[in-house]
């Protein structure tokens, strides 16, 4: 489903980790160029069940070596997960 950063976050569980986002994400660079970057957002809220954590993080880590993804974030406050947020992080990128 196309959906923002800005909904996403109303949809995630705040006290639950989750792979909400696995995005094609249109980003305009400073230079004028425009790159469409796969991005892959984990959500590991503060509060969750350590166990939860551990779970998720390990199958995460597996799945990012399968897919070779390499723009992957995570997000500890859903409140955090905005457009501005995911430019900010890609910026990294150049």
């Amino acid at each position: 489903k196309d959906i923002s950063p800005d909904d996403l976050k109303d949809e995630l569980p705040e006290r639950q980790p989750r792979y909400p986002l696995t995005k094609i994400y249109k980003y305009e660079h400073s230079d004028g160029r425009v790159s469409y970057p796969l991005c892959f957002i984990f959500s590991s809220p503060v509060g969750c069940k350590p166990e939860q954590q551990m779970m998720y993080a390990g199958s995460k880590n597996k799945l990012v070596q399968t897919v070779q993804l390499t723009k992957v974030f995570e997000i500890r406050n859903t409140e955090d997960l905005t457009e501005e947020w995911l430019r900010e992080k890609l910026g990294f990128f150049g």
